[in-house]
């Protein structure tokens, strides 16, 4: 962040004190060298320039411009003009921010030029009275909390809901905020009819800052929300060991709104981790079961993803070991929560309440602080360790992985070794294609269950495949009477058949095209 550039005007020699102790003040408060960096003429090195000169453009460089005002006038050049009265001219033009603190109640004594001056800087602005440094230096610092608040850069308020600066409704997906109502209204029973104009859908959310599109509006619905929020993507890795060590064996960064990181955060960790596929024994619907329940892998990204700080640096880091799955963002857990109240049924506390509200309309999230509970017994039901948080820089959701050696491993391993040698390649091999196929399978079933509207291109990137296999595997499951098309090819949306059919459907051949 560049700092904001104070520049500091008076009469030389009068308010030598003030001048250094403002300055000695703000270069050393935590808060205020955090924002602010001061000027002051006496600290510019000898140079051949007129000094004249020198004040002027440090004016025009400054962002606020401090007058001092006290009894004398100052030295006046052939005009009969002081260099301050030149410098809050300089200011007043160029419309700095001003801030114009006199010294003294009383006028008896002062300059009758400085009089004047000061008469007219009251005419345009608010200007303060101190006699003392100290007062001065409070005058001061609650003029400049005021400037930060009023600029935004500080915050008395969620991120989420301050405004993201340069944003435009252009920058919006206007489809999205279409497909965000319908599943909205088909999940939640959302209020808005389907036909609801974006910007009174971003009203009825609070999306909006005095008219200004606000961070979560942009993290939500915008085409493209790290180019304003550069740190709102989600890196993603995967290890064959057990700690970070390169060469890595996948990378990616996944960029876009919210709901599209955890999607393909999601995707991510679910294709590269362990899934047994049954039967039809028991239901029409063929179970599969991860090796980390889904719902503990998206509890945990969606938990990074809404209640991260925005305002840091770092992004949200997915990290799958050979042991276990850890989750990583820069958000703290708000008092009175701690790590061992995650354990038990608590209060939901949302760091970033928008973006919570929003993602709960779309049954991405839930709001009675069940969250990590959840986790915990969906673990022990697979037979997993309790997950473990930990907070520390960040908060880490750290979830451990089944034993890769399991009792049905070793039956196929037994199995194949009793397979005539000639066979062999194909006993092993036919299996894993046709589980890659029905894996798939059941990865777009399940994307078009959580979003029906989407397209063939958004499966192909969130399922990390190409258009045409996209084409090719949703015309498979059209014709096997798994899904149907509701409405045109543009603005319908899909319809997954057979989740409460009482006749199972026949199973689609998903092989890819030769």
């Amino acid at each position: 962040m560049t700092p904001v550039r104070i520049f500091i005007s008076s009469v030389q020699g009068e308010f030598t004190g003030e001048r250094e102790r403002v300055r000695d003040y703000l270069r050393g408060d935590p808060l205020m060298r955090r924002f602010f960096e001061v000027f002051l003429f006496e600290e510019v090195p000898a140079s051949d320039q007129r000094p004249d000169r020198v004040y002027l453009e440090e004016v025009e460089r400054c962002d606020i411009y401090v007058g001092l005002f006290g009894q004398d006038y100052g030295s006046e050049n052939a005009e009969g003009v002081s260099p301050t009265e030149r410098e809050f001219d300089c200011a007043t033009e160029l419309e700095k921010h001003r801030l114009i603190f006199v010294k003294g109640a009383q006028e008896d004594g002062r300059h009758p030029k400085m009089r004047s001056l000061i008469a007219r800087a009251q005419a345009g602005l608010v200007r303060r009275r101190f006699a003392t440094p100290p007062e001065l230096v409070a005058g001061l610092y609650a003029a400049l909390v005021q400037y930060l608040e009023a600029k935004e850069m500080l915050r008395f308020g969620p991120f989420d809901a301050a405004q993201c600066s340069g944003a435009t409704l252009d920058d919006l997906d206007v489809e999205g905020m279409y497909r965000f109502i319908r599943t909205a209204r088909r999940a939640r029973q959302f209020s808005l009819p389907e036909e609801t104009p974006p910007p009174d859908l971003l009203r009825h959310l609070n999306l909006l800052n005095r008219g200004r599109l606000t961070n979560a509006a942009v993290l939500l619905f915008g085409r493209a929300p790290q180019r304003f929020l550069l740190s709102s993507e989600i890196k993603c890795a995967h290890f064959h060991g057990t700690e970070v060590a390169k060469p890595i064996p996948s990378y990616q960064v996944y960029k876009g709104t919210v709901f599209a990181l955890v999607d393909q955060a999601v995707d991510f960790v679910l294709g590269k981790i362990a899934l047994s596929v049954g039967t039809r024994a028991e239901s029409v619907q063929v179970p599969v079961a991860y090796e980390i329940p889904k719902e503990v892998v998206t509890e945990a990204v969606v938990n990074a993803v809404a209640h991260r700080d925005y305002t840091d640096n770092s992004s949200v880091q997915v990290m799958l070991f050979a042991d276990r799955l850890e989750v990583m963002n820069s958000g703290r857990l708000p008092p009175p929560l701690t790590v061992e109240k995650l354990r038990l049924p608590h209060q939901s506390l949302p760091g970033n309440p928008l973006l919570a509200e929003s993602m709960y309309l779309l049954q991405y999230i839930e709001r009675m602080g069940t969250g990590t509970v959840d986790m915990i017994r969906r673990c022990a039901e697979a037979g997993l360790p309790e997950p473990e948080f930990d907070v520390g820089a960040g908060f880490v959701a750290r979830i451990w992985r089944a034993r890769r050696t399991t009792q049905s491993t070793t039956r196929r391993s037994r199995s194949a070794r009793k397979q005539p040698e000639n066979n062999q390649k194909t006993t092993r091999k036919q299996p894993e294609k046709d589980d890659s196929n029905q894996k798939l399978a059941d990865r777009v079933l399940a994307l078009l269950r959580r979003n029906p509207s989407a397209s063939r291109r958004e499966i192909a990137a969130t399922l990390g495949i190409t258009e045409s296999t996209v084409r090719y595997r949703l015309d498979k499951l059209r014709k096997a009477g798994k899904i149907e098309r509701v409405g045109p090819d543009k603005g319908g949306h899909w319809k997954v058949l057979g989740d409460s059919a009482s006749d199972p459907a026949p199973e689609p051949n998903l092989e890819s095209p030769q």
